[in-house]
């Protein structure tokens, strides 16, 4: 746990109660601070009977004597609208931070030869698994290395610093707005893509908000920026511009005169004015497609900041598992192999799935706000079919033109028995069910992850129907 210096006996708010809520109340009670909590749904505020925080309606907070809100990243801090909370503590003039900018402050007040290592990842698209990737890469090379943040464990509840260890966080837009003295030694920015504009005032907004892993940094400090799209060779152009911090760019579209590229899964490093190869993913299953390189060009130049050699983490790389619901190969029934990345939730992830299979039996939908199904015109060449649900068919309909054959299937169950029968007719030798759905999930789901599950579950059941081992 993270013990938050100078909050003895200071009254903190704390709104929203997931898992990294009950984690930030529970290491400010331990720091000394006296904690009221809420949440508005009435059964995770059961979770606190028997603590010292026990939940009670803000109306009843000592609001003239906190000195903090930790906000949760769910809550709306400015757009669409300020949330209640927000407002409330606008008025009363009191801060709104988040759990990252308690971390931030403990890391601060120590010692600059007692500060571990700080390396933060935010973008669009591949957070978990470049932060996943880089503690792998850490951690076999025997760093003493701590990934968290968002996913994984909150960051509170990591082990308390010590030197030489090294914190690996990933970091969301939304969490990023809710700091003010983040400071990162290593700064990694990987993409941007058109999502959660809805939470921030315009895509403006948004590339803002995740400018803001670089706020504090210093000469020191390194940032590490994808150059894949115009928008983000404008950030690093501008950042090197600026001469206030080292700037690596990595690509795995094309060759870096400077930084580090992947081109057909061989990656390549020139830091110091000579280009050396550093080793061959491209047979590494759990790194498959072209935004998998991406993420192993980014997580190649974070680790070599931290003295491991390229050819020591492209080692690693080889042995590194994939994550959960990140095309994530859940079963195979005879020569029909069924991927899950359920975690695709807009059409620039999809894209890259789509880009990484052939003869593709593709289910896709859920809520459509604002999702452009014309961004996955070049990426559906590999596909046989998509089986649409959710919000999608209709939308669909409007912009696919006759990119692609879609058929309309009630729900995802449907849609999975459908597409393996579809593949199992076909032709093809190695024929991919790939969940990838290009959309949030739809209310028959909580969240990604559950969608996920779901559809292993049918993976399986469909197995059993056949006699096979999923």
């Amino acid at each position: 746990m993270i013990i938050i210096p100078g909050m003895k006996n200071k009254k903190v708010g704390v709104y929203g109660l997931g898992e990294t809520g009950m984690a930030t109340a529970n290491a400010l009670v331990a720091s000394g601070a006296h904690v009221f909590t809420w949440d508005e749904n009435p059964e995770v505020r059961g979770k606190t009977a028997n603590t010292e925080y026990l939940a009670e309606h803000p109306k009843l907070w000592p609001w003239k004597e906190l000195s903090s809100i930790v906000l949760s990243s769910g809550i709306s801090l400015t757009h669409p609208k300020p949330h209640p909370i927000v407002r409330k503590a606008k008025i009363e003039d009191i801060e709104v931070i988040g759990d990252i900018e308690l971390f931030a402050r403990a890391m601060n007040a120590l010692e600059p030869v007692e500060r571990p290592m700080l390396v933060a990842i935010t973008g669009s698209n591949g957070k978990s698994t470049t932060t996943a990737l880089i503690g792998h890469i850490l951690r076999e090379n025997g760093c003493d290395v701590h990934v968290g943040a968002n996913p994984g464990a909150p960051v509170l509840e990591l082990p308390a610093p010590a030197r030489n260890s090294v914190y690996v966080l990933k970091l969301s837009s939304l969490q990023l707005d809710l700091t003010r003295t983040f400071h990162a030694d290593i700064a990694v920015f990987l993409n941007l893509a058109m999502v959660h504009i809805d939470r921030h005032d315009s895509f403006d907004g948004y590339v803002r908000s995740m400018k803001r892993i670089f706020l504090n940094q210093t000469s020191d400090d390194t940032a590490i920026i994808g150059v894949d799209d115009m928008n983000m060779q404008d950030i690093c152009t501008a950042l090197m511009a600026e001469e206030r911090i080292r700037v690596v760019p990595f690509s795995a579209l094309s060759a870096l005169g400077r930084g580090v590229f992947a081109l057909s899964g061989r990656l390549f490093y020139n830091l110091d004015g000579k280009t050396t190869f550093a080793g061959d993913i491209s047979d590494v299953s759990s790194l498959r497609g072209l935004h998998n390189q991406q993420n192993a060009a980014a997580a190649l130049a974070a680790s070599g900041l931290l003295s491991v050699s390229p050819a020591a983490a492209v080692r690693a790389a080889e042995r590194f598992e994939a994550l959960n619901h990140r095309m994530e190969e859940v079963g195979r029934i005879g020569n029909v192999t069924f991927i899950n990345d359920s975690s695709a939730s807009n059409t620039d992830a999809t894209a890259m799935a789509l880009h990484s299979y052939t003869d593709v039996f593709w289910i896709a939908g859920g809520k459509v706000q604002a999702v452009d199904v014309r961004k996955l015109r070049d990426a559906v060449d590999s596909v046989r079919r998509a089986y649409l649900i959710g919000e999608a068919p209709s939308l669909f309909a409007d912009q696919r033109g006759d990119a692609v054959d879609c058929v309309s299937e009630g729900d995802l169950a449907m849609a999975v028995a459908r597409a393996f029968k579809d593949a199992q007719a076909s032709k093809a030798e190695s024929p991919v069910v790939l969940l990838s759905p290009a959309c949030a999930p739809d209310d028959q789901f909580k969240n990604f992850e559950e969608r996920g599950d779901f559809f292993r579950r049918i993976v399986r059941g469909l197995a059993n129907a056949v006699g096979e081992a999923a």
